[in-house]
């Protein structure tokens, strides 16, 4: 029976990966509004889609006061899309604005708060640290795995991609060698524009659309629009890329989660852009 079991998932991994074989692009709007008989929404964003990954869609209202603990086994990354608010770890206090990350790291409670008469709205990334991924971190630079990493997006490090046009202004908004085998970043430009199609079969990618985002998205044979606050799961080994129209907008965060550690060797293709 084992044996069966085995060939039947070869079977499904290989269909997986011929040419011609369509696969779907599975995709899940946000939630951007809060309840008023409530101050808290969440909801878990494209469930079961990457092994080892969970994501959360919180919204929080200036009432709500939102606590988070973390364990050993798991590594807690906060995407901030909209809204305004604090973030309070220890004895530090991180203002938040719209388009910032922040990731927890080896701290273990947080509390997140909204501006008063404003709504926070954001992603909660988990990963579920495996024991290679806990060997890792040891390795990892102690100024990157203890303390609370905090960047706006437009503070990020920028780069150049042979796939990208000159004119798309792309941001690293979290590098690798913090949280083991991931890392973030933005894709921003004014149609028309493009990222050419590529394949990366060494890792797992999710794009979510940030305020105005408005692209046409292309793997194998599928095709999907991810508007604006949408989340989005390329599907594994695609090929895969992106259109912008005149008149429209793309920006939107790739999250690029990594089968291994050698994967990571796929971000040597992005050219840091030196400050003057």
């Amino acid at each position: 029976m084992k044996a069966i079991i085995r060939l039947i998932a070869i079977s499904v991994t290989l269909l997986s990966s011929v040419p011609g074989v369509a696969q779907e692009i599975q995709m899940e709007n946000l939630s951007m509004k809060v309840s008023p008989n409530t101050n808290e929404y969440s909801k878990t964003i494209l469930e079961n889609e990457i092994g080892g990954i969970e994501v959360t869609q919180i919204s929080i209202t200036g009432n709500a006061v939102k606590k988070e603990t973390q364990d050993d086994d798991y590594r807690n990354i906060y995407l901030f899309v909209k809204g305004n608010g604090k973030v309070k770890a220890n004895k530090e206090v991180f203002d938040i604005v719209p388009e910032t990350v922040l990731v927890q790291n080896a701290i273990r409670n947080l509390t997140i708060q909204a501006e008063k008469n404003d709504t926070l709205h954001f992603l909660k990334i988990s990963s579920k640290l495996t024991e290679q991924d806990k060997l890792d971190l040891k390795t990892f630079p102690k100024e990157n795995t203890e303390k609370i990493y905090f960047k706006k997006f437009t503070d990020c490090e920028a780069y150049t991609e042979p796939i990208k046009s000159p004119k798309t202004v792309s941001r690293t908004i979290f590098p690798n060698k913090y949280v083991p085998r991931i890392a973030m970043g933005t894709v921003q430009a004014s149609g028309p524009d493009k990222v050419d199609p590529h394949e990366h079969a060494m890792l797992e990618q999710l794009f979510l659309g940030l305020a105005g985002n408005d692209i046409t998205v292309r793997a194998d044979d599928a095709k999907a629009n991810l508007p604006e606050y949408s989340l989005l799961h390329i599907p594994l080994g695609s090929s895969h890329g992106v259109k912008v129209d005149q008149g429209k907008e793309m920006y939107y965060i790739w999250m690029d989660f990594f089968l291994d550690k050698k994967g990571e060797e796929w971000l040597k293709t992005h050219n840091a852009i030196k400050k003057p």
